[in-house]
């Protein structure tokens, strides 16, 4: 089975649950990777958008709004499957939450509720020395722009929400032959 069926796979399933929004994570996810396909963003950050939820989907929930650790558990199912632009802004996207939230702190009174107390369950925001080692992280940048565009858009549900055909094409051109 290659990636996109596995993704397939995980969005039909676990994809269908909610964790606190008003949308399934599986049109989370899809209308964060039309938001950014909307504004011209590279084919590896448009995956690592359509693919940065998918650690809510290994795993068993910690609560009602997912896994805690998503990110970093998404991030290796996906450094498994697609090169580095692609995983490391998916197993960032977390800690690029709680970076904004310390760089920037009128920027937590624009979460969600729901990403309001997952923030307390990831850590909250940043203390300086770790928003000095974030930004040293390579794709930092690109998971900041994820986490942009997930919370702008990507828990809106009046927008369209293409489906995983959509993304097929531009997944498949950046899936790594490697075993799993």
């Amino acid at each position: 089975m290659n990636a996109v069926d596995e993704l397939a796979a995980l969005m039909a399933d676990r994809g269908r649950r909610n964790y606190g929004e008003n949308i399934t994570i599986a049109e989370h996810s899809l209308v964060t990777a039309a938001a950014a396909e909307a504004q011209g963003a590279g084919n590896t950050l448009i995956a690592a958008c359509l693919l940065h939820d998918v650690g809510h989907w290994l795993d068993e929930p910690d609560d009602d709004y997912g896994i805690h650790s998503h990110g970093d558990l998404g991030g290796d199912w996906v450094a498994a499957r697609f090169p580095a632009p692609v995983s490391e802004p998916v197993r960032l996207h977390v800690a690029a939450k709680r970076y904004l939230c310390a760089r920037e702190p009128e920027y937590h009174d624009q979460l969600s509720p729901a990403s309001q107390y997952t923030l307390t369950q990831q850590g909250g925001p940043m203390s300086p020395v770790e928003v000095a080692a974030f930004e040293a992280r390579p794709h930092f940048e690109e998971a900041v722009q994820l986490r942009r565009w997930e919370d702008a858009y990507g828990k809106r549900g009046d927008v369209e929400i293409p489906p995983l055909s959509h993304f097929r094409p531009l997944l498949e051109s950046l899936e790594m032959e490697s075993p799993r």
